[in-house]
């Protein structure tokens, strides 16, 4: 089987760094994946992808750490009840048909987008302390949000920043900080549910990983470099890409 590294890696090294910023590495590795090995079942790819993303997610999330006040105490609960959410996400599959998300999808990215895009200062600073109630909210949060990423999963890295702005009043930075600490577990997850499910190819995925995790320097750089601003840029933009997709899809 012959591997054209020169479409990989620098797939890789980007979705690294776009997943770093804002979320929605997925979008760029997991299209490049399905070219690049057109007969291999579904399970090992994307199984192989989060062997790739989990190393950009880990390494953003410890230089993040290391700049930024991450919440802990209601981070980890989220945390925790997210892989709860992930793993009955991924039980209902059998049940519901994933497409029957789609329109539901687009619809929610649509009303993130127009909402961030009008209300300007959105983000750019922290608009209240953490509040009584916010670690059971948070967890209540994580849940959902788990639950989306088993069962569906577009737009996961997306939803959570907007959640962690506009529930928990966060800025961009600390937003996008907290997201990596649940997208790492809940990568975790998957790579233990895809494995049970199919082989992944892990040279692949570990090269891959290499360059991922690159990027993800890059990407985490640049986000602390210009701040929440640039943050809200990106987080735009890849929220519209994810909505014309879904749209492509549906159509």
């Amino acid at each position: 089987m012959t591997i054209d590294w020169f479409i990989l890696a620098p797939a890789a090294f980007f979705a690294g760094m776009v997943d770093a910023v804002v979320g929605g590495g997925g979008l760029i590795q997991i299209p490049v994946l399905l070219s690049a090995f057109p007969q291999t079942g579904i399970p090992t790819l994307f199984g192989t992808n989060k062997v790739s993303s989990i190393a950009g997610t880990g390494a953003s999330l410890w230089r993040y750490a290391r700049a930024v006040r991450i919440p802990w105490r209601l981070v980890l609960p989220a945390t925790a009840a997210a892989l709860l959410g992930a793993w009955l996400g991924a039980a209902v599959v059998a049940w519901i048909p994933r497409e029957a998300m789609r329109p539901l999808v687009v619809v929610m990215m649509l009303a993130v987008a127009i909402y961030t895009f009008l209300r300007k200062n959105l983000g750019q600073e922290e608009t209240h302390e953490p509040r009584p109630g916010d670690l059971w909210r948070g967890a209540l949060f994580g849940l959902v949000i788990g639950f989306y990423d088993g069962f569906f999963g577009p737009g996961t890295g997306s939803f959570l920043i907007f959640g962690f702005v506009r529930v928990f009043g966060m800025d961009f930075i600390r937003a996008s900080a907290s997201a990596k600490v649940v997208n790492f577990a809940t990568n975790i997850s998957a790579i233990g549910f895809f494995a049970s499910h199919g082989p992944i190819l892990w040279a692949v995925g570990l090269t891959m990983a290499a360059c991922n995790l690159a990027g993800a320097y890059v990407g985490t750089h640049l986000a602390l470099k210009h701040g929440a601003g640039f943050i809200r840029k990106a987080f735009l933009g890849v929220v519209s890409v994810l909505i014309v997709k879904q749209l492509v899809e549906i159509f």
